[in-house]
């Protein structure tokens, strides 16, 4: 990867990036000629959005701090260019360089506004009130004025991050500016990627500016503590190279335990999954009644038959799903139903790594989630979606206001890799690491789409036995993969809901086309 394109992974907090842009003061880069790039590169992409010739009167809100600064400079230019630009500033005490910005766009004839309504005619809206760091909740007339900008049917282009949001948590300080666009300047902040921002952002993009990297390396810790999985970095793991001479036990073995009489579905779409993986050597121990059924929808798996309790489940397992050390990775979970106690509690005791899913994460809530992880010696995998989370960690209160701390807490308490489903998964090693993938689609939202995922990660964490690429990493691949083949399969289909037999389809298309 190229060292420009490794900063397009990279987020940093606010704290972060405050000390990135100290250290570039520090070093002389002087606070006007930064703001100045900035906000030229930003009036240009606003003119590539917007062109005058279809968006030609613009309001612009200006904070008193560098955003509004940022905001003034875009406003200047936009007015040089021929667009019509009003200004409205609710806050009127301006930090003094905003203010020689604000003194320079009155001698222009740009003018002021007393009132927000001013602008409520304009094609579009510039929002400049405040960047990263905010701390403190918008309120009275502030956020009035904020709530009726988000009433308006108009455009709106945020400055590096919509008002109102918590840089790090994407938490809502009272209210906050819903963007249409938003232009996250010089690096990625983690708000982007916290599922409670994502109505407030619209369309994201990053306006790099050009901060040398040995300023960023300076103030980031190795390896990245908060990285996206890109497009880029997935293709250096993905295809899992092999060599010429080869067999199919030495490209993975993977053991899935999952199903019962009433999810017969979700046994067949992990075995699927694990399909399109290309695992190896595929084995799937299912209840007795299902055998047939298996065999029919996956004629290369070796397929396990269980006995079976009344209600359908699998009631134990025989020798040949018990024989661990033959398997490379084991995933349980999916359709096993709360009656797979004894199946879990046996398979937590296995040597090898594991992916939980589904009931298996359920069941081990119930028998006690960080004591049980805590006596394995071999790594885990835990899947949960906001719900399964919070049964696994009662103690970790509120995560969905903070999803990238809650899981980084969460893999520390337990050692094991905990990816948190969402509209952006996080994965997190119990080491600190995270791992944020990106894009996903909400034609995902369909049941079996998380089984086709515990099939697809069991698969490659088994073909990576032998190549040892980091574990989190292979987790955080298996996520980005299946969420490309939904967005890929979302375009050429529809986004009402992607099924996961068409998602599983898609699996190799998406790979190959990269």
């Amino acid at each position: 990867m190229q060292p420009r394109q490794e900063l397009d992974s990279i987020v940093v907090t606010a704290e972060q990036m405050a000390n990135i842009e100290q250290r570039l003061f520090s070093a002389g880069m002087p606070v006007a000629a930064l703001m100045e790039k900035a906000a030229l590169m930003m009036s240009q992409r606003i003119q590539q959005l917007y062109p005058l010739k279809t968006t030609s009167k613009v309001g612009v809100l200006v904070g008193p701090g560098h955003n509004g600064g940022d905001a003034l400079v875009i406003a200047r230019e936009l007015h040089l260019q021929g667009y019509e630009v009003g200004l409205y500033r609710p806050l009127e005490k301006l930090k003094a360089l905003p203010q020689q910005h604000a003194n320079y766009a009155k001698s222009l004839g740009i003018p002021y506004y007393d009132d927000l309504e001013s602008l409520s005619t304009c094609q579009l809206m510039i929002d400049g009130l405040f960047g990263f760091g905010l701390t403190r909740s918008l309120s009275g007339n502030l956020a009035m004025d904020v709530d009726r900008l988000n009433e308006w049917s108009i455009p709106v282009v945020s400055i590096d991050i919509p008002s109102g949001l918590h840089t790090d948590t994407g938490e809502v300080l009272g209210t906050a500016v819903k963007a249409t666009h938003s232009l996250c300047l010089g690096l990625w902040k983690p708000a982007y990627f916290q599922d409670q921002a994502l109505a407030y952002i619209g369309e994201a993009e990053k306006i790099d500016f050009g901060i040398p990297l040995r300023d960023v390396w300076s103030m980031i810790a190795q390896p990245i503590p908060l990285q996206l999985l890109t497009e880029t970095l997935a293709l250096e793991f993905l295809p899992l190279p092999r060599p010429q001479v080869t067999h199919k036990y030495q490209q993975g073995h993977l053991l899935v335990i999952c199903g019962s009489s009433r999810y017969a579905g979700g046994t067949i779409l992990t075995g699927l999954g694990a399909q399109g993986s290309g695992v190896g050597m595929l084995s799937v121990a299912v209840p007795e009644s299902l055998k047939p059924l298996l065999v029919s929808q996956i004629p290369d798996g070796l397929i396990i038959d269980c006995p079976e309790s009344e209600k359908g489940a699998i009631a134990s397992l025989p020798p040949l799903a018990t024989d661990f050390d033959s398997y490379d990775i084991i995933a349980c979970g999916p359709g096993l139903t709360r009656e797979g106690t004894d199946v879990v509690v046996k398979v937590l005791k296995a040597e090898c790594p594991l992916v939980l899913d589904a009931d298996a994460l359920n069941i081990l809530a119930q028998l006690g989630t960080v004591d049980c992880l805590r006596q394995r010696q071999a790594p885990t995998v835990l899947t949960p979606h906001l719900g399964e989370f919070k049964r696994l960690f009662p103690d970790i209160d509120n995560p969905e206001k903070d999803r990238m701390s809650a899981a980084k807490r969460a893999a520390s308490q337990t050692g094991a890799i905990i990816l948190l489903k969402g509209a952006r998964t996080i994965i997190a090693n119990p080491q600190g690491k995270i791992w944020i993938i990106p894009q996903s689609t909400p034609a995902l939202a369909r049941g079996g789409s998380g089984d086709v995922l515990t099939g697809l990660m069991g698969g490659l964490l088994a073909q990576n036995i032998s190549i040892d690429h980091p574990l989190e990493a292979m987790v955080a691949t298996a996520a980005w993969w299946h969420a490309q083949a939904g967005i890929l399969a979302a375009k050429e289909r529809t986004e009402l809901g992607v099924d996961p037999r068409t998602l599983c389809q898609y699996l190799h298309r998406k790979l190959w086309d990269c």
